[in-house]
């Protein structure tokens, strides 16, 4: 590899994604990109052949594969690495009652310990180039999103720890910069496999929105992918730092949650919820209880409040590029 080149490491770098987007654009901007992936037939084509790329092999859930392309990358670098990119994660479109413990604990093996793992493992080539931690968490991390409570607190944990990471690696020459991640049009959704909602949920008048969440159209009001690279690309150039609200929808949301009360930003986002919440029949809540079915009467469930149909809310579009995060 070039020795005039700096170098990053991205993880989740499968084509068409947040990731590939990433190691693109550094790419073009003349870094030796590290470019992960867990299955390698999945890796940007782009950057396969290209002399200033490295497609790695990385499950970043085990630790022995972990320890493999730190072994890579330091072999190639001679221990050093410039900027190291956390974006490998996943998500669960789920009531929370009817989300199951091992899948919510999965969960957080991927978007919360999985990062700190590789973070560990890289400090040192890190700390040695002065370098910089970038950490892909979200604006669902900060605002309660109805049927995503696990992806919700999972970028929570992530978000909260990169912001400590970035007071604790500061005295050691190490930047970090905690992406609060808005609506971006990717691929994200084509690997999703959609959580089923069970016929005795409290919720079964809301699946069709529940399942509508997870096919991908959440993400038509979102960025384009190089647009958002190019931010996070900047602001590591820039040698910014904390927090950086970008994607669909992140400004709104960092300003809504400055300036308004926490009463405003929850009664916002009950307005948006009714769109997935009015498919809920309070008698599909009895039902679940009793364990009958009854005729149906459309009528929306919220702090026991009917709302027939003719006021039922349309904001799905409207929410679309926060909730996409």
């Amino acid at each position: 590899m070039s020795t005039d080149r700096k170098t990053v490491l991205i993880t989740g770098c499968s084509d068409g994604g947040i990731g590939a987007a990433l190691a693109e654009t550094f790419h073009d901007h003349r870094y030796h990109v590290f470019a992960t992936v867990r299955t390698p037939s999945k890796a940007p084509k782009s950057l396969i052949n290209s002399p200033n790329a490295t497609v790695l092999t990385l499950d970043v859930l085990d630790s022995t594969s972990i320890s493999d392309a730190v072994e890579k990358v330091t072999k190639a670098t001679g221990g050093k690495l410039d900027v190291l990119v956390n974006n490998s994660g996943g998500s669960i479109i789920l009531p929370a009652l009817d989300t199951s413990i091992e899948d919510g604990k999965k969960l957080f093996d991927l978007n919360f310990w999985a990062p700190l793992a590789v973070t560990q493992a890289f400090a040192p080539l890190l700390v040695r180039s002065k370098g910089c931690l970038v950490n892909n968490t979200s604006v669902n991390g900060a605002l309660p999103f109805v049927f995503m409570s696990m992806y919700n607190s999972s970028k929570a944990a992530f978000m909260s720890a990169s912001e400590t990471w970035r007071m604790e690696l500061a005295p050691l020459g190490v930047r970090t910069i905690t992406l609060m991640t808005g609506g971006v049009k990717t691929k994200f959704f084509d690997n999703y496999v959609p959580r089923q909602v069970p016929e005795n949920s409290y919720y079964i008048g809301a699946k069709d929105a529940i399942q509508k969440m997870g096919d991908g159209s959440l993400q038509d009001s979102g960025v384009d992918r190089y647009s958002y690279a190019s931010k996070v690309f900047q602001a590591v150039e820039r040698k910014e730092s904390g927090k950086l609200w970008v994607g669909g929808g992140a400004v709104p949301a960092k300003w809504a949650l400055w300036l308004l009360p926490q009463w405003g930003v929850v009664g916002i986002l009950r307005l948006f919820a009714a769109e997935y919440l009015c498919g809920i029949d309070e008698d599909d809540v009895l039902n679940a209880l009793v364990g009958f079915d009854d005729e149906k009467n459309v009528s929306c469930v919220w702090n026991n409040r009917s709302w027939g149909e003719e006021r039922r809310l349309k904001s799905y579009n409207s929410c679309a590029t926060v909730m996409a995060a």
